[in-house]
Protein backbone atom coordinates (compact mmCIF):
# COMPACT_ATOMS: atom_id res chain seq x y z
CA UNK A 1 0.00 0.00 0.00
CA UNK A 2 1.34 3.48 -1.20
CA UNK A 3 0.22 6.86 0.22
CA UNK A 4 1.73 10.36 1.26
CA UNK A 5 2.30 12.05 4.43
CA UNK A 6 1.39 15.37 4.57
CA UNK A 7 3.39 16.65 7.68
CA UNK A 8 1.22 19.32 10.27
CA UNK A 9 3.10 21.25 13.05
CA UNK A 10 -0.24 20.62 15.48
CA UNK A 11 -2.94 18.44 15.63
CA UNK A 12 -5.35 21.72 15.25
CA UNK A 13 -3.91 22.38 12.22
CA UNK A 14 -3.76 18.84 11.15
CA UNK A 15 -7.66 19.18 11.56
CA UNK A 16 -7.96 22.24 9.40
CA UNK A 17 -5.70 20.36 6.73
CA UNK A 18 -8.41 17.80 7.15
CA UNK A 19 -11.48 19.88 7.12
CA UNK A 20 -9.95 21.66 3.80
CA UNK A 21 -9.20 18.66 1.79
CA UNK A 22 -12.59 17.09 2.67
CA UNK A 23 -13.98 20.13 1.30
CA UNK A 24 -12.52 19.59 -2.03
CA UNK A 25 -13.21 16.22 -2.11
CA UNK A 26 -10.39 13.99 -0.46
CA UNK A 27 -10.36 11.62 1.76
CA UNK A 28 -7.88 11.89 4.60
CA UNK A 29 -6.84 10.01 7.77
CA UNK A 30 -5.28 12.39 11.16
CA UNK A 31 -2.29 10.67 13.12
CA UNK A 32 0.33 10.95 15.27
CA UNK A 33 3.14 11.74 12.67
CA UNK A 34 5.92 8.33 13.18
CA UNK A 35 8.88 9.52 15.23
CA UNK A 36 11.73 8.82 12.69
CA UNK A 37 10.08 11.35 10.41
CA UNK A 38 10.33 14.97 12.55
CA UNK A 39 12.50 16.47 15.79
CA UNK A 40 9.02 17.95 16.08
CA UNK A 41 7.71 16.05 19.46
CA UNK A 42 4.11 17.23 18.34
CA UNK A 43 3.46 16.89 14.73
CA UNK A 44 0.74 15.43 13.34
CA UNK A 45 0.08 13.35 9.81
CA UNK A 46 -2.64 13.65 7.59
CA UNK A 47 -2.41 11.08 5.15
CA UNK A 48 -3.84 10.83 1.30
CA UNK A 49 -4.37 8.70 -1.34
CA UNK A 50 -1.25 8.34 -4.03
CA UNK A 51 -3.69 9.97 -6.87
CA UNK A 52 -4.44 12.95 -4.53
CA UNK A 53 -0.87 14.39 -3.63
CA UNK A 54 -1.23 17.22 -6.50
CA UNK A 55 -4.98 18.07 -5.27
CA UNK A 56 -4.46 18.12 -1.65
CA UNK A 57 -1.87 20.27 -1.90
CA UNK A 58 -3.10 23.27 -4.22
CA UNK A 59 -5.77 23.07 -1.58
CA UNK A 60 -4.18 23.40 1.04
CA UNK A 61 -1.66 26.25 -0.24
CA UNK A 62 -4.93 28.16 -1.21
CA UNK A 63 -5.76 28.32 2.15
CA UNK A 64 -2.82 28.93 3.70
CA UNK A 65 -2.25 25.63 5.52
CA UNK A 66 1.17 24.37 3.74
CA UNK A 67 2.85 21.28 5.09
CA UNK A 68 5.70 20.85 7.05
CA UNK A 69 7.53 18.09 4.80
CA UNK A 70 5.69 15.22 2.85
CA UNK A 71 6.49 11.52 2.96
CA UNK A 72 5.83 8.90 0.31
CA UNK A 73 5.62 5.46 2.12
CA UNK A 74 6.27 2.90 -0.32
CA UNK A 75 7.41 -0.82 0.14
CA UNK A 76 7.39 -0.42 3.59
CA UNK A 77 9.77 2.68 4.43
CA UNK A 78 9.14 6.55 3.98
CA UNK A 79 10.67 8.58 1.69
CA UNK A 80 10.92 12.49 2.03
CA UNK A 81 9.39 13.93 -1.18
CA UNK A 82 9.85 17.51 -0.10
CA UNK A 83 7.30 20.11 1.07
Amino acid sequence: MEYYLILARSVTYAQRMQRTLGRTGIRSQIFRAPRDLTDLGCAYAVRVAVNDLSKALIALHRESLDPIQVFLFQSGAYREVGA
